[in-house]
């Protein structure tokens, strides 16, 4: 390998999200395929070490402290990969004295259960590299009256169904359960190069429902067996080399914290703060976006802070000449009036009174808070022959993100008219549902097929009058909706839904028309923006992930790593 190759792209490369993962596995890859400590000709062969651990295994048997093994089979693929001249491939088996499986006690007898005796899941196994206490505990009487076995401390435990290839050692006495399997392996073998070796195996397992492997293929496994005296020094270098991984996946997360305050603090700042204030607290962010935005979540933040500000009348500056929005309310009222007597719309209820511990933060003044049942007709009427084609739109179709259009499916009207929501064009659905509504589920229904179209039941549905439903949306996905929405939901925990009152009632900051129209374009702006970070930050990652494939094949396709 040209160590030099991964220390000049480094930086770069440990900036890939899963980078250090991928060292690791490169570290262990390397150990098991003899790249990463020299060898010593003067070590005894595994072809020598192998005739050792026969010797050893017959002396057991004799003495009748394990049993005879049934034979192995030899290989009949390809070995994966080629092994120094000083190493053999094995079955795993020949290096295995003995092993053993286990069993659960019965769950209706409580004697059997919170004793003394660690008991071992698949829960337990693979969380680390050592056994010390089990989640669960049984008593003798457990241990006695099922198929569990209790282990002594120095086995392999492996996952052979239920979270196929886990693995840990035990470092103290454990029962295990049907799931698992313990080796008790060889005196003339470091356990912990096999665990290593376990750590690099995959295996893909059998079974229609739960994959597992039969203990004949776990023993039957190809297992690259190096001289003992390399295999403790394998494992030395692995174990240092481990521990640099952990000191850079610290300094990494030093450094992603930092960054995660600085970008927090700054977007709280421009929240928090006054209009003027925020001006300069937005340039700030702009002109360091490439270090405030070096992750998917930093973008998450700055899109929800956008939404955030458009509400706050802090996103465009407010113009004098606009209509105030309490001369807008008037106009839409009228209009809503003349709908009603025309018989467009039915005529909905009065809105709820705005109390003052209920007005969440202050508005510019040409501004006022307002409710949807005030600006718009709730569940408005939607009539349409039955032979006309429209739109189904599910909720899989209704996007979480601002700026996606709904999809939609083409019906007839009779097909639709009846056990469904209704809604025309222009109109704004909310997700009343969890989690669709915990997960922003809003969007303008446009594109609908005759004009008119219909969805689930689980929907709110507002038809606004002089309010850009543009703007609507963006405060349906805005933070603050949500985060208070979320308390007022009522139903079962499973099937929690937010209750009508609040979608017509809570209060809506509503600006003046024109400043509506502002805010919607700049927010379509600052979107583009991000949808620019966020494929240039892929596209980074993504080159970042190449380079370090690059790396680790060209280590793996080489000879001894450099020391």
């Amino acid at each position: 390998m040209n160590r030099n190759l991964l220390l000049q792209h480094f930086d770069r490369i440990s900036e890939a999200p899963d980078s250090i993962a991928r060292l690791r596995r490169f570290i262990l890859d390397l150990a098991v395929r003899g790249k990463l400590v020299e060898q010593d000709t003067s070590d005894e062969p595994a072809a020598e070490l192998l005739k050792r651990i026969h010797a050893e295994k017959v002396r057991l048997v004799k003495e009748g402290k394990i049993k005879e093994q049934k034979e192995l089979t030899k290989s009949t693929t390809e070995f994966p990969y080629k092994l120094p001249a000083s190493w053999k491939w094995v079955p795993l088996g020949i290096t295995v004295n003995s092993h053993l499986g286990g069993g659960t006690p019965s769950k209706n007898n409580s004697s059997y259960w919170d004793g003394d005796i660690f008991w071992a899941s698949v829960k337990d196994i693979g969380k680390g590299k050592y056994v010390d206490e089990t989640i669960d505990k049984i008593s003798n009487a457990g241990l006695k009256d099922s198929s569990s076995n209790l282990i002594p401390p120095g086995n392999l435990i492996v996952v052979t169904r239920m979270g196929l290839g886990k693995i840990s050692i035990n470092r103290v006495p454990i029962a295990i359960n049907q799931d698992l399997r313990a080796l008790s392996l060889s005196s003339h073998s470091s356990i912990d190069y096999f665990y290593n070796f376990f750590k690099t195996h995959g295996y893909e397992g059998s079974g229609l429902t739960v994959k597992g492997i039969r203990v004949e293929e776990l023993l039957n496994t190809n297992f690259p067996l190096p001289p003992l005296a390399e295999q403790h020094r394998i494992v030395a270098k692995v174990d240092e080399l481990m521990a640099l991984c952990d000191q850079l996946e610290a300094e990494r997360n030093k450094r992603e914290a930092r960054r995660d305050r600085l970008a927090a603090s700054s977007l709280n700042r421009i929240s928090t703060t006054t209009a003027e204030e925020a001006k300069d607290a937005t340039r700030f962010h702009l002109n360091h976006l490439p270090r405030l935005t070096t992750r998917a979540e930093h973008i998450k933040q700055l899109r929800q802070t956008i939404l955030n500000l458009a509400v706050r009348g802090k996103l465009v500056e407010q113009d004098p000449s606009d209509e105030p929005a309490a001369e807008l309310v008037k106009r839409i009222q009228l209009e809503k009036a003349r709908l009603v007597k025309e018989g467009l719309e039915r005529k909905g209820k009065a809105p709820i009174l705005l109390k003052a511990d209920e007005i969440p933060y202050s508005l510019p003044v040409s501004w006022k808070w307002s409710q949807f049942s005030e600006i718009g007709f709730i569940s408005p009427r939607n009539v349409a022959d039955n032979d006309l084609q429209a739109s189904f739109v599910p909720m899989p179709m209704i996007s979480a993100e601002y700026g996606i259009p709904n999809k939609h499916e083409v019906r007839s009207w009779g097909e639709i008219r009846s056990g469904f929501t209704h809604f025309a064009e222009g109109d704004v659905g909310l997700a009343k549902i969890t989690p669709c509504f915990e997960n922003r589920k809003s969007t303008i229904f446009r594109q609908l097929t005759g004009g008119i179209g219909a969805g689930t039941t689980e929907l709110h549905i507002v038809r606004p009058i002089f309010v850009v439903a543009e703007y609507m949306l963006i405060f349906l996905k805005c933070p603050h909706f949500i985060e208070t929405g979320i308390p007022k939901m009522t139903g079962t925990a499973g099937q929690k839904r937010v209750p009508t009152e609040y979608f017509t009632s809570s209060p809506f900051p509503l600006p003046p028309f024109a400043e509506q129209h502002r805010i919607v374009s700049k927010v379509d702006e600052l979107m583009a923006l991000c949808d620019q970070l966020e494929a240039s930050l892929n596209t980074t990652e993504a080159d970042n992930r190449r380079l370090l494939e690059a790396v680790l094949r060209d280590a793996l396709g080489a000879g001894v790593v450099a020391q």
